[in-house]
């Protein structure tokens, strides 16, 4: 008797179990006839005369031994070797050790530089002009720190103070756009 392809597939229960079930059934359907042919002498069952097959000629010659047969094995065993080999527990943790020696490291570089105190430094430093005409008051805090020994700045506290030439000064005169300019300066900067 042969096994019905859709008994085996019903009675799987995981993927894994249902995929084996369809390849057996698909082989058992494939090789079922040939193998009730084959097993039907050994069982003491003769066939009808009229149902007979004649025997084949020639035999078949089996396949040259430096060709592949491709079977279900060696499909299972092609896609294992395609899966990506696992760590040993020792290579795991020495991955994790190194990982952690690095995150301690990075935190103690950005604490020694946070560390550094800084200080507030008061005094008067011009902002220059920028490319656009507008105050750079980055450079002018940096200017009043790198004065104090340090090697940069914030800008804490501005101010403005507006400078005219003398022709101001001369009565009668009156003020044109171009006699007076307003200047910023830094006050005072948070330096490290």
């Amino acid at each position: 008797m042969v096994a019905r392809p859709d008994n085996l597939i019903a009675q799987a229960t995981t993927p894994v179990a249902t995929t084996l079930a369809i390849a057996m059934a698909a082989l058992l359907m494939s090789a079922g006839p040939v193998w009730a042919q084959a097993t039907a002498p050994a069982l003491g069952v003769q066939e009808p005369a009229e149902q007979a097959v004649p025997p084949q000629a020639a035999p078949v010659s089996p396949a040259p031994p430096g060709e592949e047969n491709p079977g279900l094995i060696h499909e299972i065993g092609k896609l294992m070797d395609k899966l990506p080999s696992l760590k040993s527990p020792q290579q795991t943790i020495e991955d994790l050790n190194t990982r952690a020696k690095d995150a301690a490291q990075g935190a103690s570089d950005t604490l020694s530089r946070l560390a550094k105190p800084a200080s507030m430094v008061s005094g008067r430093a011009i902002c220059p002009a920028a490319a656009n005409g507008s105050p750079d008051c980055k450079l002018g805090a940096d200017k009043l720190c790198q004065s104090k020994g340090y090697k940069e700045g914030k800008s804490l506290n501005t101010d403005s103070a507006e400078a005219c030439s003398a022709k101001v000064l001369i009565p009668g005169r009156a003020r044109k756009p171009g006699d007076c300019r307003t200047d910023n300066y830094v006050t005072s900067a948070l330096c490290q």
